[in-house]
C-alpha cells in the first residue's frame, strides 16, 4: 500500500502502499501475532522496442496513467482474488501461471528470464523483480524462520504473478480508489506479504486506548484524521499489521494519501491495489516532465474534491503525511527523523476537516518502521527505485487529539496560529518517535513508556 506526504498547498499529496496460492502460507517469527492463511494467488532504444513489443505497450500505458488518473471513470477493473487465483479461473480469464506454478527459486527466476525473451516482461522491469525477490528472501531468512525457504517461495510467486499481470494489462487507479478485496483480495496480499518482515517481538504501539477512542468516533459517524511522518512504501501495511489484531477498523479502512509513483511504479502497484488511496502528485515531483505539470495540478484538484465528499459523508479516516516525502537520515549524524512539515498542508487538511459539517478530530501518528524498507538516501526522479528490505521492528503511536482553537487563541495572526497548530502536531510526532525510536532501537521495550506514551504489544 503501503504511501505518501503531501502538500496541499500546491494540491499535492502522498503517502501508499500494496500483496497468495490457496493451501499456503505467510508467516512471521514465532514471537508475533498467529500466522495466517496466504491467499493465492526507461526508456527503450529502438532496437529493444522491436525485440520487446510489451516494453512499448507498457511504457505507453504507464505514461498514459498520468493522464487518466485525471478521469475518475478511466479505471479498468483488474481481477484479483480473496480466495487465490482458482477465483479466476473460475471465472474463465486467460492468464500466464508462469509464477504461480513454479515450485522452487530455480523455476521462479527462469520464469521471469523466459517471459522477457517471449517479449511480454520488459527488461528493466524483470532486473526489478529479481532484485525484489534476492532481497525479500535475505529478509525473511534473516528472521530466522524455520519455514523461510517455503515462505518466501509462497509469498514472492504471487507477488511476481500479480507485478507481471499489471504489466500484461495495467491497472489504472481512479483519484479515489478503494482496496480491491475480490475476486483477489489484495489487502491480504499486502499483508501477509509484509508480515515476515516485522519482527513483532521488538515492535509496540504507543497508546492503543486511542486506537478504540477512535473506532467509536468513527461509529458515531466522526471523521478522524491522522496527520503523520512517512516512513516506507509499506507504511500501511505496517500500521495494519500493528493494529489487525485490536483495531481492524483502522487496518482495513484507513484512506492513504498516495502519490504518484505507488500508483505508477509496477513493483509497487499490486501493493497498492490493496489499500483505500487518494491519488495525488506528489509536490516534489510536480515539475519532473514540465508538460505534465498543469495536468498533474488539476488531478489533484480533483483528489482534493474527492477527499472533501467522503470528509461530507462522514465516518472516514484518513492518514496523511505533510512533509512532501519520506523521512531520510541526517545526512552528517545519519540519525533518522521525522521530515519537518509544511504548515499550509496541515492547514488545509484542518479546514477540509471542519469544513465537511462532521465533527472530525486530527491525531498525530508517530511511525517507525525505516529499517524495514528504507527509501534510496536521495529523492529519485525516475520510476523504479533500488527496494532494499530488511527484518526489523517497528512502531505506531499516537497522542490525543489536538484542537485547532486550543493553539489559535494564544496568536492574533493567522499565519502564525496556523504555523503553531502544525508545530504542535509536529512535536507530538517527535516525542511519540522518540519513545519508540528508544523501544526498538535502544532496546529497552516496554520500559521505554513515558507518562504520556504508553507503550504495549497487543498482539500478545
Amino acid at each position: 500500500m503501503v504511501l505518501l506526504s503531501v502538500s496541499l498547498q500546491s494540491h499535492a499529496l502522498f503517502s501508499v502502499s500494496w500483496v497468495s496460492s490457496s493451501s499456503s502460507f505467510s508467516s512471521s517469527s514465532s514471537s508475533g501475532p498467529p500466522l495466517l492463511p496466504k491467499l493465492s494467488s526507461s526508456i527503450f532504444s529502438r532496437s529493444a522496442a522491436r525485440r520487446f513489443p510489451c516494453a512499448v505497450t507498457f511504457a505507453s500505458k504507464v505514461r498514459g496513467m498520468a493522464e487518466l488518473v485525471e478521469d475518475k471513470e478511466a479505471g479498468v477493473a483488474v481481477c484479483a482474488s480473496g480466495s487465490g487465483v482458482g477465483a479466476e479461473d473460475s471465472m474463465g480469464l486467460n492468464r500466464s501461471r508462469t509464477f504461480l506454478d513454479a515450485r522452487t527459486e530455480g523455476a521462479l527466476l527462469t520464469g521471469i528470464r523466459e517471459e522477457v525473451e517471449a517479449g511480454r516482461l520488459p527488461p528493466n522491469v524483470a532486473s526489478g523483480m529479481e532484485e525484489l525477490y534476492q532481497n525479500y528472501r535475505n529478509a525473511v531468512f534473516q528472521s530466522g524462520n524455520p519455514r523461510a525457504d517455503e515462505i518466501t517461495l509462497s509469498n514472492m510467486s504471487v507477488a511476481l504473478d500479480r507485478i507481471f499481470l499489471d504489466v500484461q494489462d495495467p491497472f489504472v487507479f481512479s483519484p479515489y480508489h478503494k482496496a480491491q478485496r475480490e475476486p483477489f483480495d489484495y489487502y491480504m496480499f499486502g499483508q501477509n506479504y509484509v508480515r515476515p518482515l516485522v519482527d513483532f517481538s521488538n515492535s509496540y504501539v504507543g497508546n492503543i486506548s486511542l486506537f478504540y477512542d477512535m473506532e467509536e468516533k468513527l461509529q458515531q459517524g466522526h471523521n478522524v484524521v491522522l496527520i503523520s511522518n512517512h516512513q516506507t512504501e509499506a507504511d500501511p501495511a505496517v500500521i495494519a499489521l500493528l493494529l489487525e489484531s485490536t483495531n481492524s477498523t483502522i487496518a482495513e479502512n484507513t484512506i492513504y494519501v498516495a502519490g504518484d509513483r505507488v500508483v505508477t511504479d509496477p513493483l509497487c502497484k499490486p501493493f497498492s491495489m490493496g489499500r483505500n488511496l487518494l491519488c495525488v502528485y506528489s509536490k516534489k515531483h510536480m515539475g519532473d516532465v514540465p508538460e505534465l505539470t498543469e495536468m498533474k495540478r488539476r488531478a489533484n484538484t480533483r483528489s482534493l474534491k474527492e477527499m472533501a465528499l467522503l470528509l461530507r459523508g462522514g465516518s472516514q479516516i484518513i492518514w496523511i503525511a505533510p512533509s512532501g516525502g519520506r523521512d531520510r537520515p541526517d545526512p552528517l549524524t545519519k540519525e533518522w527523523l521525522p521530515a519537518p512539515f509544511e504548515a499550509a498542508s496541515v492547514d488545509n487538511m484542518r479546514r477540509l476537516t471542519e469544513h465537511s459539517g462532521v465533527p472530525g478530530h486530527i491525531y498525530p501518528l508517530a511511525l517507525m518502521c525505516y529499517d524495514i524498507m528504507p527509501p534510496p538516501p536521495q529523492v529519485e526522479k525516475d520510476i523504479g527505485e533500488k527496494r532494499v528490505i530488511s527484518f526489523h521492528g517497528a512502531g505506531l503511536s499516537v497522542a490525543p487529539e489536538i484542537k485547532f482553537h486550543e493553539i489559535a487563541g494564544s496568536y492574533e495572526k493567522p499565519d502564525e496560529a496556523k504555523e503553531a497548530y502544525a508545530h504542535a502536531i509536529f512535536s507530538s510526532i517527535v516525542e511519540q518517535y522518540n519513545v519508540l525510536n528508544s523501544a526498538i532501537h535502544g532496546k529497552q521495550g516496554l520500559r521505554a513508556s513515558t507518562p504520556t506514551v504508553s507503550l504495549s504489544q497487543p498482539w500478545k
